[in-house]
């Protein structure tokens, strides 16, 4: 069992009160659902980037299994790691997916449980999977090295996978944008890479991202996810929802979220 680890720190704690406040972020009118093939949303405390992850899953059609990608913020384990076990977060227990992680091939995907033992990008994402679907199960991978070699690779495996698998999959890259920037160069890198994002260019979002010396910091599994989706025949992401922490605390050194969506 994958225990919480961020529970009472990024998000609530008790069943009751995380609910309430996913509740309180949630769109407050019923919006039109997308069949999204990939999405990307942030993994920051809930009460700064919930709101852009919450229009993000409100907005997009269930699946029976939710593939997230998400940068490591420690080193513990190995550098790409698949977690086996279920998940269990305040809202119940989640299944991982076996019968996906038995079509991924001997590679660069390693079977490893102490990479995700202390990771917060993932474990962010559960409870807003429990509170806006049923009956789905998660494929949680943590991504130690971003480069695009890596990246790729990765993207292949999981290709290789997708193409066997016979359920409806969708891949979360779970990612926050720029980290403590002046809220103005923030937005200014943020809308660049956003920009790359919309037209699935994995190469130029590389380029943007060395040019700007952005610090995105889920690049990676944002990349991985624009490849698989491309291969599956995505065409196009779409911005649902952009925001910074100082939309929150008044800032004005700030982290900034964006929550976008992939369509054929």
């Amino acid at each position: 069992m994958r225990n919480p680890a961020v529970a009472g720190m990024f998000y609530p704690g008790s069943k009751e009160a995380l609910r309430q406040q996913i509740a309180s972020l949630a769109p407050r009118q019923p919006t039109p659902k997308i069949d999204a093939m990939g999405v990307v949303v942030p993994h920051a405390g809930y009460a700064y980037s919930g709101g852009v992850a919450a229009r993000v899953y409100a907005s997009i059609e269930g699946a029976q299994t939710f593939i997230i990608l998400g940068p490591r913020h420690g080193w513990e384990g190995s550098a790409i790691a698949v977690s086996t076990e279920p998940w269990k977060t305040p809202l119940g227990v989640v299944d991982v997916a076996h019968d996906f992680i038995e079509l991924l091939p001997p590679g660069i995907i390693d079977r490893d449980e102490i990479a995700h033992s202390r990771e917060h990008s993932l474990e962010v994402q559960v409870p807003f999977l429990q509170y806006f679907f049923e009956g789905f199960r998660i494929v949680p991978i943590a991504i130690g090295l971003q480069d695009y070699e890596t990246v790729s690779e990765v993207a292949n495996e999981l290709m290789m996978a997708l193409e066997k698998y016979p359920k409806k999959a969708v891949i979360v890259a779970s990612s926050d944008f720029s980290h403590y920037e002046p809220v103005e160069a923030a937005k200014r890198k943020d809308s660049r890479l956003i920009e790359r994002i919309e037209k699935l260019d994995v190469v130029g979002f590389y380029d943007e991202i060395a040019r700007l010396s952005a610090t995105c910091c889920g690049y990676g599994p944002i990349a991985a996810m624009m490849l698989c989706c491309k291969r599956m025949g995505a065409k196009r992401a779409e911005l649902l929802a952009y925001a910074t922490s100082g939309d929150v605390t008044g800032d004005r050194e700030v982290v900034g979220y964006a929550g976008l969506v992939v369509t054929g």
